[in-house]
């Protein structure tokens, strides 16, 4: 059945503000843009002055969390191999691929090796038919320079994106902070910022001998961006992403030994979280994402050392990515290449821009709706965000994916 959606403001790609227009769908798809058919046409969904946006698209989330997916306005949410037991065979990606559905659509993204231990490269080709859009490191780096070209090369034949996590963990170690004043005030074991950047910089260098398409889960240091320009200026196929928290938390966020703020990668220093506000305006940034990783007391209610880093992202990444719009730093259209368009393309799917062909996956949003974070009425299967009781402003109204309401 045909259905018209209306809106005064409609984020269409390519276009630097909102546009009056109509979208008629049929099915699950969006068959035509700009035309409005009236009434003849089928049923009829007219969001009036509402911001009329696509579906956002949670590129590497770290749990399957349907209530806080809804409340954020995600519609498509890539899932992490970081699971119990690992996505590093074909069944269990093929069932994380169909777990959700219709109301969200999970894109499981296979373990570059088995169990994640950077030791042997995992079934790949046959993730990859079993429903895998995309391979990853986890949480971890392979440390395995020719473990990593290997996996780089077999991806590269299957035209697979590979997702990295990028922290050399010989430099690492055990650290639960970024050096600096803060982590030596407390007292915590820390590593310096550096070790994003080397790590960076020699997975960049392996790119150049075999062409993958690689992606950099989270780039957090001015270094670390530095690499990702220049990379992008040779034409290496290269984007990178971030989390709302890098961008508007430093690393005074942990002072009093605030364990929500416990995070992977660290926070970093202010200087640092200057350049990634800078690198999403000049266009380094490819990618906003939530970095969903829900816990509970027995995860963060210990010293800090010992707990579990993570945060539960997905409820609040739509209203602080808003922030950057209302800084006058990006535009709206802008903002969701970076939650939806781009995760889009990265992972292949016909989704993440209102555009003929593509699903038919809006989020209708209220961009001055005033609401308050609260870690005790989140619908995340756990509440653990450093954002906690800060004021924001931006609401999701209405959700459709495939073209029904949620």
């Amino acid at each position: 059945m045909k259905k018209v959606f209306r809106s005064s403001k409609v984020l269409l790609p390519e276009q630097a503000e909102p546009q009056s227009t109509a979208i008629v769908t049929d099915g699950d798809r969006i068959v035509s843009v700009g035309e409005d058919q009236g009434p003849d046409t089928g049923e009829i969904v007219d969001f009036g002055d509402q911001i009329l946006a696509p579906g956002i698209i949670d590129l590497a989330v770290f749990a399957i969390d349907k209530p806080a997916f809804h409340f954020g306005g995600i519609t498509r949410a890539a899932l992490m191999p970081d699971q119990s037991p690992v996505l590093d065979l074909p069944a269990m990606v093929k069932h994380s691929a169909t777990e959700g559905k219709p109301d969200l659509w999970l894109h499981p993204i296979a373990a570059g090796t088995k169990s994640l231990e950077g030791k042997e490269l995992a079934e790949i080709a046959l993730m990859k038919e079993a429903g895998a859009r995309a391979v990853a490191t986890g949480r971890k780096w392979i440390s395995d320079s020719g473990i990593m070209l290997k996996l780089l090369k077999y991806c590269a034949s299957l035209d697979m994106p590979v997702i990295v996590h990028s922290e050399d963990q010989g430099l690492a170690g055990d650290a639960v902070a970024t050096d600096g004043e803060t982590a030596t005030r407390l007292g915590l074991a820390s590593a310096p910022a550096s070790a994003e950047a080397l790590s960076i910089a020699r997975d960049i260098a392996l790119l150049r001998e075999c062409g993958a398409r690689l992606h950099f889960r989270q780039v957090t240091t001015a270094n670390g961006l530095e690499l990702i320009r220049a990379a992008k200026k040779e034409g290496l196929p290269v984007t990178c992403g971030i989390t709302p928290a890098h961008l508007f938390l430093s690393d005074i966020a942990v002072s009093d030994f605030r364990t929500f703020a416990r995070l992977s990668p660290p926070l970093r220093a202010e200087e640092d979280r200057q350049a990634c506000l800078e690198a999403v305006a000049d266009g380094t940034i490819d990618v906003i994402s939530s970095g969903h990783d829900p816990r509970g007391p027995e995860d963060k209610r210990l010293p800090f050392a010992e707990s579990s880093p993570g945060m539960a992202g997905a409820e609040t990444l739509l209203a602080l990515s808003l922030s950057l719009v209302r800084d006058e730093r990006i535009s709206l259209n802008r903002l969701f290449e970076l939650l939806s368009t781009n995760p889009g393309r990265i992972l292949g799917v016909s989704a993440g821009s209102i555009a003929e062909g593509q699903d038919a996956d809006f989020i209708s949003v209220d961009v001055d709706a005033a609401w308050q974070v609260d870690n005790r009425k989140m619908a995340a299967a756990a509440g653990n965000t450093p954002f906690d009781k800060l004021p924001v402003q931006g609401r999701v109204r209405a959700m459709y994916k495939g073209g029904s309401a949620l």
